[in-house]
Parts: C-alpha cells; sequence; structure tokens
C-alpha cells in the first residue's frame, strides 16, 4: 500500500487509516486503488469483528481531488468513472464484510470523504467535526452511495436539501440528523472511537454480525420479513456455543 491509505489489523479490530494529511487526504486514483485493496483484504480475513475508519492529521477527507481531474479533462469520463467505480468496490467490500464499520470523524468530511461517513454503522466526531456534501458546488453528481444512504439516514427531502445546497454540518447538527451517534472533544477523538471498537470486538461475534445484517436488510423489508429474519436469528444464535456459556455463567452468578 502507499502512504495514502494504511491497514493494521490486530485485536480483531482492521484500523484502516486515510494517512495522507499533507494533501487533506484527497481521494485520487492512487488512493482507491489502496482503498479498494484494503477492504479486500478486510473482508477476506476471518478475525476481522470490527472495522475502524479515521484519518490522520486536521482533516477527514476534502473529497476527489479537483487537480487530478483538471489534469485529466482530456479523458475526465474514463478517469472519472474508473474513479468512481474502484471507489464504489472498496465500498461494497466494507459493506459486505460480516464486521460493523465504525468511523472516528476528526476535522471536515467533504464529498467523497462524507459519502465515506455515511456508510457507517456507528460515527463518533470530535466536536469541531464538520460535514459537507459539496459534490454540486463544483457542478459534480454524488458518488459513494450517498445518495442511497443519506435518504435512509435523514429522509429524501432533507437528503435533497443537504446534497443540493451542501449546508456545512457540524457534529451536533450532524448528530441531531442522525448522522452521528456520538459527539466528544477532539482531543479524545482516537481514544473514544479505540475504546468502542474494542467494547464491539469483545461482543460474541455472530450476534454482532447477524444485528449488521438485520438492520442493513430491514430498510427494504415489509415487518413479516424482518420478523421472520429476526427469528431465525436469534433461533440460530441461541445454539451457539459462547452464547450457551454466557447463560450458564449469567445463572451460575445469580445462584
Amino acid at each position: 500500500m502507499s502512504d495514502r491509505v494504511t491497514l493494521e489489523i490486530a485485536g480483531g479490530i482492521a484500523r484502516l487509516s486515510l494517512a495522507n494529511p499533507a494533501r487533506r487526504n484527497a481521494i485520487d486514483l492512487e488512493f482507491l486503488e489502496d482503498f479498494a485493496a484494503a477492504a479486500l483484504d478486510i473482508q477476506s480475513d476471518a478475525s476481522v469483528r470490527v472495522i475502524l475508519l479515521r484519518a490522520d492529521g486536521p482533516v477527514f477527507s476534502v473529497g476527489g481531488d479537483l487537480a487530478d481531474m483538471v489534469a485529466n479533462r482530456h479523458r475526465a469520463e474514463r478517469h472519472v468513472l474508473e474513479m468512481a467505480s474502484l471507489f464504489h468496490l472498496g465500498i461494497e467490500r466494507l459493506q459486505a464484510s460480516r464486521a460493523p464499520l465504525v468511523v472516528a470523524l476528526g476535522g471536515t468530511a467533504a464529498g467523497g470523504g462524507f459519502s465515506l461517513v455515511l456508510g457507517a454503522d456507528l460515527v463518533i466526531a470530535g466536536q469541531s467535526a464538520k460535514l459537507v456534501s459539496a459534490y454540486l458546488k463544483s457542478g459534480l453528481t454524488p458518488d459513494g452511495g450517498a445518495t442511497w444512504f443519506l435518504p435512509r439516514l435523514v429522509g429524501r427531502q432533507k437528503a435533497f436539501e443537504i446534497m443540493a445546497l451542501s449546508p456545512v454540518l457540524s457534529a451536533q447538527d450532524a448528530q441531531a440528523l442522525g448522522l452521528v451517534a456520538r459527539v466528544v472533544a477532539d482531543d479524545a477523538l482516537d481514544a473514544e472511537a479505540t475504546a468502542v471498537a474494542a467494547q464491539l470486538a469483545a461482543l460474541p461475534s455472530d450476534a454482532l454480525f447477524v444485528l449488521k445484517r438485520q438492520l442493513h436488510a430491514s430498510p427494504g423489508h415489509g415487518l413479516a420479513d424482518q420478523l421472520a429474519v429476526e427469528a431465525g436469528g436469534i433461533a440460530r444464535s441461541a445454539a451457539q456455543p459462547d452464547v450457551q456459556a454466557a447463560l450458564d455463567a449469567f445463572f451460575a452468578k445469580g445462584k
């Protein structure tokens, strides 16, 4: 991997970092190649129980590298399609992984960085973090799944407003909209996100993975379908050895 993306896997946590702070973690072709490769490493590693996505430096990501797009204007459509395809491949791999995705949001996430945050199962933000769609300000339309994730989080009209008018959302604004679960002091962000990832990694893995799948499937299901999914899930989890051991320990403690 290049210095744009780093991946460390230890203790059940895949720590995926945007690691080019000098360029404000701008998304270019090299970044996307490494991002997609890292996502495949995560998806194929059975030891990964939680994915922690974070960024080095004061900016999470300014999104797509517009200077790179200008430099490739002679083949703009092909170049941007190649970038978007790699971006989407990486996102699909993270979403398809059994492990939930936790994002530690520090600084500003714009454009593609904004889209990366939307795909999280849990976002922890520093108090000075900001989210802004920004695509249409440059005449570009969204990518990275933004038009799929955002309406499911805030509704169609609010999603239209956020993506069309590009208001800058503070961490507190984002929390009120349901885009962020928890806001902490900036200097506590890494520690808080790491602690939460460790808490999740310590949970019975099958139950955590099933919860992620159930929540992802829910928007496309009617109530009866989702109830059937839940019934099958809890029945299978009850038969797991670690669940049986936890129940035995619970009753032993009670006695």
